[in-house]
């Protein structure tokens, strides 16, 4: 039966039942100890599940990817935790030229079956080194799958699904989103990868989204739809595989892309979007399709530089109405950013 929890509690209980179920599997991370257990993910497992199975790690980020490494050709199946993506990029050799590349160097042999979660966003002034969405790094590199949860029932099934996959995965949680609720079911149960969840029905344009974008542009679609125009928001789910049946289904009911990405425009996910979308169904379109992405420089610390830097509804909103031919001079108006720009607005709650 659904039950109404939080993002991080789905997270939570994703792990405890995948501790329960397999006793191979292992979690560890800094902070996975902690009080606050990274975000509320993680409290209380140790306590139910035993030191030897949850436990904290030195800051040695690229040694413990390779004790995981080891440990997951060896039967183990490690859940690595870190509570910024950025701390993990210490350890890139070993993801991409051991996790992702074993099963095919060795012709299918063995595979590592180790799933890396990493938390990505902004806010708090977290700055250039907190603060980075670098999926399209991981989506580029042949042997790993990205995932990108938005509601908590998906977070779970997900991430239930990423544990028991046979190879690395890369699990990446919005910071913004552990604290929003929703409807979770209570059973062990896997959310397949490569299948897009059609978050809001439409007819007149396209909306592919990620992540935390996905809840902008629902209240972007919201908006829109005061002003006469109905938006479909594709959620992606998982980056890769990326559902481009999906995409190109709803492509070709609304003849109109708008392609959303956390991370920096050159090199996006959008961007790839934008260019199967044009390769492949150019003939279903109606105008040139768009993206709204991160500008191309590392995020700002200081509030100044902050507001206007990220995208938000107001932004959706008014690319949406000048695609549609549509004045959009008043949006910005009627959709205004928090007073604290960089944390969610108070309608940010869910259920999405």
């Amino acid at each position: 039966m659904p039950r109404v929890m939080t993002y991080g509690n789905a997270i939570n209980e994703a792990l405890s039942i995948a501790l329960a179920v397999d006793d191979k599997v292992i979690c560890y991370g800094l902070g996975v100890d902690d009080p606050k257990g990274v975000f509320g993910t993680t409290i209380g497992l140790q306590e139910k599940y035993g030191k030897e199975r949850v436990f904290d790690m030195p800051t040695s980020e690229n040694a413990m990817t390779g004790v995981a490494i080891g440990a997951a050709l060896n039967g183990i199946r490690p859940v690595m935790t870190h509570q910024r993506l950025d701390f993990f990029l210490l350890a890139m050799d070993q993801l991409v030229n051991n996790a992702a590349k074993w099963y095919y160097m060795f012709g299918g042999q063995c595979s590592v079956p180790i799933t890396i979660r990493l938390v990505i966003g902004r806010g708090w002034g977290q700055g250039p080194t907190h603060s980075q969405n670098l999926q399209a790094w991981f989506a580029h590199i042949p042997g790993l799958k990205v995932v990108m949860p938005t509601t908590p029932e998906d977070a779970k099934g997900l991430l239930l699904s990423s544990i028991f996959d046979p190879n690395p995965v890369v699990f990446l949680e919005h910071r913004w989103l552990h604290a929003t609720v929703g409807d979770v079911p209570e059973e062990d149960f896997r959310t397949p990868f490569g299948q897009a969840r059609v978050a809001r029905c439409g007819n007149d344009l396209t909306i592919v989204s990620m992540s935390y974008l996905t809840v902008e542009a629902l209240h972007a679609a919201q908006f829109l739809e005061t002003q006469g125009v109905s938006c479909e928001v594709i959620d992606l789910r998982t980056i890769k595989p990326l559902d481009w049946d999906a995409v190109f289904e709803s492509v070709t009911k609304t003849g109109f892309l708008l392609a959303l990405d956390t991370g920096c425009a050159t090199g996006s996910v959008a961007g790839e979007i934008v260019a199967r979308v044009a390769m492949e169904k150019f003939s279903e379109l109606k105008a040139p399709p768009s993206r709204l992405a991160m500008p191309d420089c590392p995020e700002p610390t200081s509030p100044a530089l902050t507001k206007a830097f990220y995208v938000r509804a107001s932004d959706i909103a008014s690319t949406v109405l000048e695609m549609q031919g549509r004045d959009a001079s008043g949006v910005h108006a009627d959709l205004l950013e928090p007073i604290l720009h960089d944390v969610p607005g108070e309608w940010f709650t869910g259920p999405f």
